[in-house]
């Protein structure tokens, strides 16, 4: 069976699940990875969403989501894959469950203007880009920053 056709869950995310997040964030955005106290923070705080792509009982893949309904909009928060997962699906599959579970009009993210590989994920999920935060990552680097209008999809 081709390593592409591996089946993947996507479930909720938890304390238990640090460790694995974690490692995650220090492989998918090295010098960005958010610390440890961030990573507390986004698998505990309340009204955040949480999810994980699961295969084979190892989390490969995580989406974090800040929902602000009364404003509405929510912000995906972080989404990353592990290299070895990435085109199957998982990140799309991640990306749409945080956004049906924020249940707000519109959706933002940013992404580091050098991550093609993400910018066509967001522009293919239906992602308009409408700013720029200068210098916004370590190293100087620009956020390009996405929204999406769910109402018109």
């Amino acid at each position: 069976m081709s390593s592409a056709l591996t089946p993947f869950e996507i479930q909720s995310a938890g304390l238990g699940d640090l460790a694995a997040l974690a490692a995650l964030e220090r492989t998918c955005f090295s010098e960005d990875a958010w610390p440890l106290l961030d990573l507390v923070a986004a698998l505990t705080f309340p009204g955040m969403i949480r999810l994980k792509a699961v295969v084979d009982g190892r989390m490969v893949g995580f989406v974090g989501g800040d929902p602000h309904p009364g404003e509405g909009f929510g912000w995906i928060t972080t989404i990353g894959v592990q290299p070895e997962f990435r085109g199957r699906g998982i990140g799309a599959a991640l990306l749409a469950a945080c956004e049906n579970a924020m249940a707000v009009p519109r959706v933002r993210l940013c992404v580091r203007r050098d991550n093609q590989s993400a910018i066509m994920l967001y522009e293919r999920e239906g992602y308009q880009r409408t700013g720029v935060w200068q210098k916004y990552y370590n190293g100087g680097e620009d956020a390009l920053v996405y929204e999406k209008n769910r109402l018109t999809f």
